[in-house]
């Protein structure tokens, strides 16, 4: 039987609460371990399931992993990597394990894998990855279940590639190919957020030459081959915009501590313009009871409103006084879980499947709720928060999938919640 979150609302969050490291640079950078020829310790490490498959993946294919989760750090030696071919029952698990075609191809000059699973958010197509790949010169041979790629004369090249859509893994996947491919690599329209230039800097103390990360255009001189090295993972701008609303939302004095307040892009200056209360040093926010006004969003690449805080800030518009429009322009199909908020009393009229209407501020009632991802997962959590009496919480794995200890950390600030 699956585990469930039960809360009980009305509470108010007080205290200090901590943002982990960021689950979408560990991920990036255990890809980027492949490409070592010695071993890499990281810090600050977040132990989510994420994280969690990616380590299996990588045990897989013959590294030595050493695990502290006291000290919140991971050890990887990747010399006895041989194996090129991927995990199935783990790639289907994993969106993110996309994330090792590249360093495997740039590396051994050949990998196979299946269609990568993960949540509903993140079955999307691969065509991309596959396009950049080929002007590297990989050759791709599909298959029923998946696809093997093989670079010409068992190195990649390099070559230029113009992301048709920006996209944060997509640009992360070709750099990492890149870096030991043959020659100049040169990438235009690349995502611009804090976890790629940070990667990159990493990847440059241990050898590659990259530059321009953190730009659209990203050029990267391939080298033979590069270093171990140590890392800290920069906090999570997504978990830390998920706990300032949170204390917005419950009306408490919340101060959010181990974050980059500056990652935040253009969430804070939104927060503050629906009346938010906010205090803001180098590594910490403070939220006070604020009266919330009702603001319209659009969603963007970084540095614009993130589509991870998407779901939160909806949540957080059904609370607010006036009429909001939630214009979601990212991903498709990411304002479904609104139905379920309009279960708990919520105004929400859906337009499209990219735009919402929400009147506010409507009073939320318990219900039983299933988290269809990771995003609206920790939303429904929140939801709970909000909500009049008790409201269950299925499929609680996908909020798992990114957050460490979530009930544990909830409770020390005071939320009423349980694991059953």
């Amino acid at each position: 039987m699956e585990n469930k979150f039960e809360i009980i609302g009305g509470a108010k969050t007080t205290g200090e609460i901590e943002v982990n490291g960021a689950k979408n640079q560990a991920l990036k950078i255990l890809a980027a371990v492949v490409l070592a020829s010695s071993t890499v310790k990281i810090e600050n490490f977040p132990f989510i399931e994420d994280t969690s498959r990616m380590l299996e993946l990588l045990e897989e294919l013959g590294a030595k992993v050493k695990i502290n989760k006291i000290l919140k750090m991971v050890e990887v030696d990747p010399q006895g990597i041989v194996s090129k071919k991927l995990d199935d029952l783990l790639v289907r698990k994993l969106r993110a394990s996309i994330l090792l075609a590249g360093p495997l191809l740039g590396k051994f000059g050949q990998v196979e894998m299946n269609h990568p699973g993960g949540c509903v958010i993140g079955k999307r197509p691969i065509d991309m990855f596959i396009d950049g790949f080929k002007k590297l010169g990989a050759k791709v041979k599909w298959s029923e279940d998946g696809f093997c790629l093989q670079a010409s004369g068992g190195r990649l090249s390099g070559g230029k590639y113009f992301f048709p859509k920006i996209t944060v893994t997509g640009t992360e996947t070709m750099m990492l190919a890149a870096v030991l491919a043959q020659g100049e690599t040169v990438l235009e329209n690349c995502a611009m957020e804090p976890e790629i230039p940070t990667l990159a800097e990493f990847l440059n103390q241990c050898g590659a030459k990259i530059n321009g990360a953190g730009t659209s255009r990203i050029v990267i001189n391939g080298v033979s081959r590069i270093s171990g090295g140590n890392f800290k993972v920069i906090p999570d701008r997504i978990e830390a915009g998920t706990f300032v609303m949170m204390g917005l939302l419950t009306g408490g004095k919340l101060t959010v501590k181990n974050c980059i307040p500056e990652h935040l892009g253009a969430v804070i200056p939104i927060l503050e313009k629906v009346g938010a209360k906010l205090e803001i040093g180098s590594d910490f926010i403070k939220t006070f009871p604020s009266k919330i006004n009702a603001v319209s969003i659009t969603t963007h690449e970084y540095p614009g409103f993130a589509t991870d805080l998407q779901p939160p800030f909806t949540l957080l518009m059904t609370q607010a006084k006036g009429i909001s429009v939630i214009q979601e322009t990212i991903f498709e199909g990411r304002l479904f879980f609104t139905d379920q908020l309009v279960t708990m009393g919520a105004d929400i009229i859906m337009c499209d499947p990219y735009r919402v209407v929400i009147s506010g501020p409507r009073k939320l009632y318990g219900k039983s709720l299933t988290s269809p991802d990771l995003r609206a997962g920790i939303t429904m959590v929140l939801a709970g928060m909000v909500a009049q009496g008790k409201t269950t919480i299925d499929n609680i794995y996908q909020i798992d999938r990114g957050y460490e200890n979530i009930e544990e950390r909830l409770i020390k600030v005071g939320v009423k919640i349980k694991r059953i």
